[in-house]
């Protein structure tokens, strides 16, 4: 078997320790540890819990505490022992040390930005002019030529069962097995010429047939409904992700808009991209 190594061995260690007595006052700065003279702190432990996945979480506090400790310890003697760094090394601290911090930077904008106050008022600005949405449901029966749409239409006026028809006939074999049924569906859902016929069409009748991308189409409209309006619980995922965005995207903007920005890579090739030998 592998022996284990990294937060696992951490882990199993800690389960055959008890977690360390610390006098009362302890705070992000309290020293939890030192290796080679460099300070591990009860912050950085505090912060490491912060982002362990969930199932770690369920661990006990003396077990994890250990664990947590043992994982910096080896991190930490690791990481002096790559005493020199190579140019991908310095661009990958940079960049990660750029990246967390631009995120540290976005949750907090997007906290402020998105409040049920804020949500509320998306909700409102959305939906107090909106006019009443219609919705339709349809059936169709789907062909590869107008000759053949024709000659079911025919079939049709005749008597046939459309949903017979449909099962028979229809190319489009998801709706055809169920007699040619699409269900509710409201404005936008549909490609465009479809739509066109179905909002045209007099419910209960057969259409004639309809041309889109996909081939000739009999449509039955059997009835229409006026949407619900959808509620701020349902709108609010989507609601949410716009505030965020631009609450971001004018964050971005004062930022940007206030930094002295210069950028001679412009003119750079951009193919040099590939060229991972310059960090080697």
């Amino acid at each position: 078997m592998a022996k284990k190594t990294g937060f696992w061995a951490g882990l199993a260690l800690a389960a055959t320790l008890a977690a360390p007595a610390l006098a009362e006052g302890e705070n992000a700065a309290t020293v939890v540890a030192t290796v080679n003279g460099t300070e591990i702190t009860l912050g950085q432990m505090i912060a490491l819990r912060e982002n362990l996945p969930p199932q770690y979480l369920t661990l006990p506090d003396d077990v994890l505490f250990n664990g947590i400790l043992d994982q910096l310890i080896q991190q930490e003697v690791l990481s002096q022992s790559h005493t020199t760094l190579s140019v991908r090394d310095e661009a990958n601290v940079a960049n990660d040390r750029r990246s967390y911090l631009s995120g540290v930077v976005i949750q907090d904008v997007v906290a402020a930005a998105v409040t049920e106050e804020a949500l509320q008022k998306a909700y409102d600005d959305r939906f107090k002019d909106a006019e009443p949405q219609k919705e339709y449901n349809a059936a169709h029966i789907l062909v590869d030529s107008e000759e053949k749409a024709k000659e079911l239409k025919a079939q049709l006026d005749g008597g046939a069962d459309f949903a017979e028809l449909a099962k028979a006939n229809s190319t489009d074999t998801g709706s055809g097995a169920q007699g040619g049924d699409l269900g509710w569906f409201g404005l936008g859902m549909m490609v465009k010429p479809f739509e066109d016929a179905v909002v045209a069409a007099e419910p209960g009748k057969v259409t004639d047939p309809v041309k889109s991308d996909f081939g000739w189409h009999l449509v039955l409209v059997k009835e229409t409904r006026i949407a619900a309006q959808p509620t701020l619980d349902d709108m609010r995922e989507e609601l949410a992700a716009e505030i965020e965005n631009k609450a971001v995207e004018a964050k971005l903007a004062e930022l940007t808009g206030a930094a002295a920005v210069e950028k001679p890579g412009e003119k750079i090739d951009p193919a040099l991209l590939k060229k991972t030998e310059l960090i080697d």
